[in-house]
């Protein structure tokens, strides 16, 4: 299989995509995501009109169209996890109609600079493999190398995630801005660190699913395949490495710049931990000079609790207002055979508190 996106992975032809440094290099994530409305990256004419791309992005779009439509959900699923992550946070992945995306926040070396990154990268690699996987792509199928019996007795077969083409591209996609810049600078070497660590965050967490097979339902054959896990459980190991995130300054070691803890008393990180350069803002107030920066005003917030999403330092100490709003609920669900489901709707009047 010949991956015409990897360098030297193909003699004849590499055209790799040097991605604007606006979003995760984002690839315009925020445009991508918004294909939907001209529909989906199916011709050479399409690629001609995505905004953000230089000559040599065109060209592999051009050469790659049937993989960019998985990039662009990827896109929207990085989005979309990001702002579930982020949801009782003072910083919550808002977007933006501009690029950034998610404003100056992800353009300095704050840790959620490093999130962002990393479900970026993750997630490219995640709806490339799934694409191969449901046989949507040309260039891609199942991993068949998972095969034979394994160590355990059962049978390899079915379709096994091909992970390894899903990882290879996002490398390729993904980091290639960094790359271009010989890996000199801290910034290309904090953001080359968490895109990886998005990618492990996957590859550790691959499962293998199983099918019993025999007489009423025993299991005297067993056939089993690898998967990846729900993007959400990624999302989630991601956010637990964005909590423990280490602070990190560039020093040179012999000949080679690395990332060290600026705290000398901390363990040095693993591949799969998430890396910063920059203290975060505290995120509280709206700043028209800092795109994205938008403060906590209107945001609503838990009255009882002492963590993040409490009035008291969702609010930053500047108090909250309560108000009655109606909602409306399903209720009083019964099954019907057959089959569906029936609910009522409810109505009742529930306290919401927003921060001043």
């Amino acid at each position: 299989m010949c991956l015409s996106f990897i360098p030297n992975y193909c003699s004849d032809i590499f055209f790799c995509l040097s991605l604007p440094i606006n979003l995760l290099c984002f690839f315009s994530v925020r445009y991508l995501a918004k294909l939907s409305s001209v529909g989906s990256i199916r011709d050479e004419e399409t690629c001609e009109r995505l905004r953000g791309l230089i000559q040599r992005q065109v060209q592999i779009c051009k050469r790659s169209v049937e993989v960019m439509d998985a990039v662009r959900r990827g896109a929207q699923l990085a989005i979309d996890e990001c702002q579930f992550q982020f949801r009782n946070r003072r910083w919550n992945c808002s977007t933006l109609e501009t690029m950034p995306v998610f404003g100056k926040v992800v353009t300095q070396g704050t840790r959620e600079a490093a999130f962002v990154y990393a479900i970026s990268a993750a997630s490219v690699a995640f709806a490339v493999t799934r694409a191969c996987s449901s046989g949507e792509l040309e260039k891609c199928g199942c991993d068949h190398n998972v095969h034979g019996v394994s160590p355990e007795g059962f049978q390899w077969s079915g379709c096994s995630d091909n992970i390894a083409y899903g990882v290879a591209f996002s490398q390729s996609f993904v980091d290639v801005r960094e790359r271009s810049k010989g890996q000199s600078s801290s910034r290309a070497l904090m953001n080359l660190h968490n895109n990886e660590a998005g990618r492990k965050a996957i590859l550790s967490h691959m499962r293998v699913e199983c099918k019993c097979h025999g007489v009423s339902g025993s299991c005297e054959v067993k056939t089993c395949w690898k998967a990846m896990p729900p993007f959400r459980k990624v999302g989630n190991v991601i956010k637990e490495k964005f909590d423990g995130a280490t602070e990190v300054e560039q020093r040179k070691v012999g000949t080679t710049k690395v990332l060290v803890p600026r705290n000398s008393q901390f363990k040095p990180h693993t591949d799969e931990d998430l890396v910063y350069l920059d203290p975060s803002p505290d995120f509280c107030d709206y700043d028209p000079r800092t795109p994205g920066m938008l403060g906590t005003v209107g945001r609503q917030c838990n009255r009882t609790s002492k963590a993040i999403d409490g009035c008291e330092l969702m609010c930053c100490g500047r108090g909250f207002q309560t108000q009655e709003v109606e909602v409306v609920d399903r209720c009083s669900c019964k099954f019907h055979w057959c089959c569906y489901v029936k609910c009522k709707q409810c109505r009742k009047m529930v306290e919401m508190h927003t921060c001043r």
